[in-house]
């Protein structure tokens, strides 16, 4: 008897934090880019786990399968345009998150906003090995220059090198390993999606304002989870209608053309949303510069939560607003200048650029200190 009171109350307490979970009552619809990230997370996953039935990871067949998919399989266009155009929204949905939290000082609550920090690495990880499965020229190349960079570590560069490639070059081994850890790493990002989930339900969600009033929150359900239903509508129409009318809107011409280690496209560039990155590392003229900056790009968030000593907790217009949209706007340059040739005014333009990205993460913090209360406690 005591065992099912309390399971009841187990069950109970559980309804309480996951539906009826109290949320602050003037969160807007920048607020459900984290249940969208949810649905497109299940999107990949379905997809992806219907292309691997037909998908064959081997250098000679792995061009001609996907076109087996698009030509043969059931439904097979559907799923392979649905799981290429979902990357995008994807990342479009986990920028759109970010900056919000960024605008918002979501990085005050630093276990929510670390967790989500190591979610978007493993997410770019898990694009990256993806991008390279279809064996097309970009895919290739792509994959060829960015694992080159860890040849430019010193002493063991090249040995890492090669033991990524499993040989010499980038061959059949390659593509079984970046099959096998692209099909391992979403379920990775299910339980990580899980653990930052946690972390929100113990600290509570931010709202605009930044007050922590808990009179006045009212249940996320039904609330806010209509409010998420009608984000799935709005979403999933604009999504299926870039399927169904311009489904190779969003990739490169290139990679419809069979990988070729002897003929080097004359641009190579990523998908879109890794151009504010390429257009970063290629920016800097010295390999090893390109191994060590990159991983920072991402470690500047992550270092946002260390901004709370001191700093004004406020969302009140202030200049941090105002230098959040003029990065905004660099990160958009970047990613213009990603898909731009290497060439003059463009790299110029894009070490101009990147030399502003970084300086944003650090100049931001100095700017917004809360110098009045810094100066009361020295007196």
């Amino acid at each position: 008897m005591k065992k099912m009171i309390n399971n009841n109350l187990m069950i109970n307490s559980l309804n309480k934090s996951l539906i009826n979970l109290p949320s602050p009552i003037n969160l807007s619809f920048l607020w459900n880019y984290g249940s969208l990230l949810g649905l497109f997370l299940s999107i990949q996953i379905i997809t992806g786990l219907l292309l691997s039935m037909h998908y064959t990871p081997n250098i000679h067949i792995a061009f001609d399968s996907m076109n087996h998919i698009y030509r043969n399989m059931n439904n097979g266009w559907m799923y392979r345009i649905m799981h290429s155009n979902g990357a995008s929204f994807f990342f479009l949905c986990i920028y759109m998150h970010i900056g919000r939290g960024m605008y918002y000082n979501s990085f005050l609550k630093k276990n929510t906003w670390f967790s989500g920090i190591l979610i978007l690495f493993i997410l770019m990880a898990t694009a990256f090995l993806g991008y390279v499965l279809p064996w097309g020229q970009m895919s290739f190349w792509g994959a060829t220059v960015i694992t080159n960079l860890l040849s430019s570590i010193p002493y063991i560069g090249n040995s890492l090198t090669y033991w990524m490639w499993g040989g010499f070059s980038i061959n059949n081994a390659t593509l079984n390993r970046f099959f096998s850890f692209h099909f391992i790493m979403p379920f990775v990002l299910t339980v990580m999606m899980m653990v930052h989930l946690i972390f929100l339900h113990e600290k509570g969600s931010n709202n605009p304002l930044n007050i922590n009033n808990s009179f006045d929150k009212i249940p996320f359900n039904p609330f806010f989870s209509i409010k998420d239903m009608l984000g799935f509508i709005l979403i999933l129409m604009i999504f299926f209608s870039l399927n169904t009318y311009e489904p190779f809107l969003l990739n490169d011409s290139d990679n419809f053309i069979k990988a070729n280690p002897l003929n080097t496209p004359p641009h190579i560039q990523p998908e879109w949303y890794f151009l504010f990155a390429y257009a970063i590392l290629r920016s800097i003229p010295n390999k090893l510069g390109g191994v060590i900056v990159p991983p920072n790009i991402n470690y500047n968030p992550i270092h946002m939560i260390h901004w709370k000593n001191n700093m004004k907790n406020t969302n009140s217009f202030s200049f941090q607003k105002t230098i959040f949209w003029i990065f905004i706007n660099i990160f958009l340059s970047l990613t213009w200048l990603g898909s731009m040739p290497i060439e003059y005014p463009f790299i110029m333009i894009s070490q101009i650029m990147s030399m502003l990205y970084f300086l944003y993460f650090i100049l931001n913090p100095i700017m917004n200190l809360n110098w009045n209360s810094i100066l009361i406690k020295n007196l």
